[in-house]
C-alpha cells in the first residue's frame, strides 16, 4: 500500500502553485528579521520506490535532506527544517545541534500539529505559513536579533520541491 501512495503521489505543484511558494518565500524572509535562526522548507511528493522498499521513514529522509540542503552549516547552529513528505502524509522537523537542551520534542510536535490541522482541512499554504509562524516564535525566544543587529541570510528562504 505504501508503495502505490508513493508511485502516485499528490502534486507538489498543484499543493503549493508559484505564487504561493512566493507568499511562503516572504513569509521565512519576514521571519529571519526577528531572530539570527534559519528557516528552510522543502516539500516532497514521494521517495523513490527503491527507497520506499527498503524502508526508508520520512525522518530518515529528512535527515538526508537537511544534509543536502546543508540547512546544518548556519554560523550558530541554528538551522530548521520543515520537511513534508506527501505520499506519507507526514511532516518532520529537524533542527540544527544549536537547539539540542532548548526546545522539547512536544514543542515541535506542536508545530507540526498546527500544521496537519491545516493540511487537512484542504489549505496546504495556510498550513505551512502557521508553521513557519510557529517555528519564528520559538527562534525568537532562542535566538532573538538585537536592535540593530545585522544577520547575514545563510540559506535561501526560497522554498524546495524535491
Amino acid at each position: 500500500m505504501r508503495l502505490f501512495k508513493h508511485l502516485f503521489p499528490p502534486s507538489a505543484k498543484r499543493l503549493f502553485p508559484g505564487e504561493s511558494l512566493q507568499r511562503i518565500t516572504q513569509a521565512i524572509a519576514r521571519s529571519e528579521q526577528g531572530h539570527t535562526g534559519e528557516i528552510c522548507f522543502a516539500v516532497e511528493p514521494a521517495l523513490h520506490p527503491r527507497a520506499v522498499l527498503n524502508g526508508t521513514l520520512a525522518r530518515d529522509r529528512a535527515h538526508e535532506v537537511f544534509a543536502s540542503l546543508r540547512v546544518w552549516d548556519t554560523h550558530a547552529n541554528n538551522g530548521v527544517l520543515l520537511y513534508l513528505l506527501l505520499a506519507d502524509h507526514r511532516i518532520e522537523i529537524v533542527a540544527d545541534r544549536g537547539f539540542a537542551g532548548r526546545v522539547s520534542d512536544e514543542q515541535w510536535r506542536g508545530v507540526c500539529q498546527l500544521i496537519e490541522e491545516r493540511l487537512r482541512a484542504g489549505e496546504a499554504e495556510a498550513g505551512v505559513m502557521a508553521g513557519v509562524e510557529a517555528l519564528s516564535a520559538i527562534l525568537v525566544e532562542h535566538f532573538p536579533r538585537a536592535e540593530g543587529q545585522h544577520d547575514a541570510n545563510e540559506l535561501p528562504d526560497l522554498p524546495y520541491i524535491l
